[in-house]
């Protein structure tokens, strides 16, 4: 049985109507069964209708009616007493629980409050010295961080002392000329410290150096050697 698609076509093709190219195109699907849109079909009967006169296809007009929506009975509740209290119940319960965790909550920050303070007092290793409390627990000292230095390198010099004053700090050649001097503030730990450069004017070129340090109560005095 002959496809009429495939004999309007045809004859469009003979006729010389439309684009050629569409036109067999479609007809080399019809030819070998293949899929044929609906775009290219209402193509092929639009020109059928205007040139080979056929007459337009009927088209079913489809009427939406409103859909008929019963009536929706609601049937009443009828609430008991039992009913009523379940609710208070719950409440009474979820309250209950609430000041549980609130409780255990609070048990948990004293818990953690008190191993912290436990820890706080613990020591690192290192001895810290309070010198509000115990004043005498330091006696003045001096150090260097090296015994010897060449020019212009750095000395770092520190020590300790058991007032809370400033101490004075010298340092003098081995012919006993000033070559530094300085005033260091305490810290509250009753720890000083400061950095000196070595070399520059009155500095021998060799020699053992005397670096002291005063307090205003006492004096302390410690050597380092110095090359050129």
């Amino acid at each position: 049985m002959t496809d009429p698609l495939l004999d309007d076509v045809k004859a469009l093709l003979d006729k010389d109507f439309g684009d050629d190219r569409i036109l067999k195109q479609i007809r080399r699907a019809c030819e070998h069964n293949e899929v044929i849109s609906n775009y290219e079909r209402n193509y092929v009967r639009e020109l059928a209708e205007k040139h080979l006169g056929k007459k337009p296809e009927f088209k079913q007009t489809i009427v939406n009616e409103k859909p008929i929506v019963p009536d929706v009975i609601i049937p009443q509740t009828h609430f008991t007493q039992q009913s009523l209290q379940t609710p208070s119940r719950i409440s009474y319960s979820k309250s209950k629980n609430k000041k549980i965790f609130l409780g255990i909550g609070s048990l948990a920050l004293v818990i953690i409050i008190v191993v912290a303070v436990s820890f706080s007092g613990i020591s690192d290793g290192v001895p810290k010295i309070n010198d509000t409390k115990n004043p005498t627990s330091l006696s003045l000292s001096v150090q260097t961080d090296l015994t010897s230095y060449g020019n212009k390198d750095l000395i770092s010099i520190s020590g300790t002392s058991n007032t809370s004053k400033n101490v004075n700090l010298s340092i003098r050649s081995p012919s006993g000329d000033l070559v530094w001097t300085e005033q260091l503030s305490l810290k509250s730990d009753g720890r000083y410290s400061t950095l000196a450069i070595a070399g520059g004017p009155n500095w021998q070129s060799f020699g053992t150096y005397t670096i002291t340090v005063d307090n205003g109560v006492e004096t302390k005095s410690n050597t380092f050697s110095f090359n050129a």
